[in-house]
């Protein structure tokens, strides 16, 4: 398949009570150990991909694999630009071919980040790609972003379901209590703020930091009208745990590929965990 916007699946994913997960490419073995456990599962997923990955990569090749990787699982694949910083970034990234990207506006006082994301989300519907947009401050340090725990601040429901009826915007990622990176005691989720905006506007909720969150609260978010988790600390502890392991127990190994491998199986059964738990499976 080709690569197609959020739309094509999270619509169904709130209305059928699944959610649909956002793993992150950060090279090669995760492009491919993602895209095999869609194949496997039978479930649409979404590549997400920040600016220091594509710094890391590169532009094209970001592309490139993405499209193999699509057309090899043969469910459908979402190619998103993960807390997108600017307008430019995001057109950059439609015109490079990516179905989908989010504009994080967060850091933004409230009016502006609606005003710039309505920009982004007139700009990218115009062409077919779907938007996320992001309402409060979510904690913790993935790529380029980094919160401390004491500035993170949680959405106001009246300001998220206000924001979403002003942007449009096709997910609605609204800080609810996790945070990125792994956790040092368990996420407090506020599920009343999920149930509270859920109910209230058409688009899923997204939750980002999904890696480390108990099954329990992420089968409850789900049920809340969560429609998208993102993981990709859980994949890459899973990756580098595997090749620590590998790379101790024999320190004569050089070749990549004998440690990449089973790094890249790692992370195909990182991904099969998550679809299963988020109910994605058999939904392509």
């Amino acid at each position: 398949m080709s690569l197609v916007p959020m739309t094509e699946f999270l619509p169904r994913a709130k209305k059928e009570g699944f959610a649909v997960g956002q793993f992150n490419m950060n090279n090669l073995e995760f492009t491919q150990g993602i895209a095999a456990a869609a194949k496997e599962e039978k479930s649409p997923f979404i590549f997400g991909v920040s600016e220091g990955a594509m710094r890391y990569m590169g532009l094209e090749y970001v592309v490139a694999m993405a499209e193999i990787a699509a057309k090899e699982s043969g469910v459908p694949v979402a190619l998103h630009l993960d807390h997108g910083s600017s307008f430019e970034v995001a057109m950059k990234c439609i015109q490079a071919g990516f179905s989908s990207v989010m504009f994080d506006g967060s850091h933004y006082p409230y009016e502006e980040n609606i005003r710039l994301t309505r920009e982004v989300v007139k700009a990218a519907h115009a062409v077919g790609v779907s938007v996320e947009g992001e309402l409060g401050t979510i904690g913790g340090v993935e790529d380029d972003v980094e919160v401390d725990e004491e500035d993170a601040a949680l959405a106001k429901p009246s300001e998220a379901i206000r924001f979403w009826e002003e942007t449009r915007v096709d997910a609605m990622a609204i800080a609810v209590g996790t945070a990125h990176g792994m956790y040092k005691g368990e996420p407090k989720i506020r599920f009343d703020i999920i149930d509270e905006v859920a109910k209230q506007i058409d688009a899923p909720i997204v939750l980002h930091g999904g890696s480390g969150v108990p099954d329990s609260a992420i089968q409850e978010s789900i049920v809340r009208g969560v429609g998208k988790i993102n993981v990709n600390t859980e994949s890459q502890v899973a990756c580098t745990n595997k090749v620590r392991e590998l790379l101790d127990s024999k320190p004569e190994m050089i070749d990549p590929r004998k440690y990449l491998g089973p790094g890249r199986d790692a992370i195909k059964e990182t991904v099969i965990g998550k679809m299963r738990l988020f109910g994605s499976s058999g939904k392509a």
